[in-house]
Formats: C-alpha cells, structure tokens, sequence
C-alpha cells in the first residue's frame, strides 16, 4: 500500500466560523441538548414556580394578585413578559418530560433500538413538546 492511502486526514486547526456551520447535528443530538437545556431552565425559574404556587394558594386576595400578574403587570414587570416566562416554563417541563421518557424507553429496551427508531423518536419527541407548548400557549395567551 502507498503511503498516500494509508495516511488519514488531521484536522488541527478548526475554524469555528467556517467548519461549525456546516456540521448538521442530527435530531437525537437535538433533543439530548434540549433536554440539557430544558433542565436548566426549569432549575433556573424553581423561584418563579415556588412564587407562582405559594401566591396561588396563600387566600383568595393573594390568587387575585397572582391572577393580575399574569393580565396586567407584576410591578414594573409586564403581564405578556410574566405570560412569556411561564411560556418557556411550560415548554422546558414538556420538553424534559418527552425527552425523559424517551431516554427510559432506550434504557429500557437497549438491544432494540435502531438508527431509525432513534431519528423517528427523536422527532417525535420535538413534535409532540412543541405541539403541546403551542396548546397550552394559545391558552395562556387567551386564544381560547
């Protein structure tokens, strides 16, 4: 054999500006780093959440605050931008909990799990969080 066929390619010097952009991950790596993020997410706005269940729950005066919050502003803070929060809130727990059950379904059924089973699951995953999100958000929004 000739040295010329032996010899693999070394890549030392990576351009993030030109070598990153063309790199197309594929949809399980999506859902794994969405889930990564949808965790952090929600460890990030538990304060939101204790805040939101303990004004919901401490009397019918304190709920009627909560309830304006969300319609009209929470001090200087708008109402569409405390709707936006629980947005992504909703999302991050749909997310995290399609995402999670899909990476029991594989921890469960290892020897079965294909290339295809992961791409088309991997979807699904995206489809449902994300049709769910825009359920739930019409909702919150008062589209109906």
């Amino acid at each position: 054999m000739s040295e010329q066929a032996t010899k693999r390619p070394e890549f030392r010097n990576i351009n993030v500006f030109q070598d990153l952009p063309g790199y197309r991950l594929p949809a399980a790596a999506k859902v794994s780093i969405l889930h990564r993020i949808s965790g952090v997410i929600m460890f990030l706005l538990l304060p939101f959440v204790f805040w939101m269940f303990d004004t919901s729950l401490s009397s019918q005066i304190s709920f009627a605050s909560f309830k304006s919050a969300f319609n009209e502003s929470l001090g200087f803070v708008p109402g569409w931008f405390v709707k936006l929060v629980a947005l992504v809130l909703i999302w991050g727990y749909l997310h995290h909990l399609c995402a999670g059950i899909r990476h029991i379904m594989v921890d469960m059924n290892h020897d079965l799990i294909s290339k295809e089973w992961g791409r088309s699951s991997a979807i699904a995953v995206l489809v449902v969080s994300l049709g769910l999100t825009v359920v739930l958000g019409a909702k919150l929004f008062g589209l109906y």
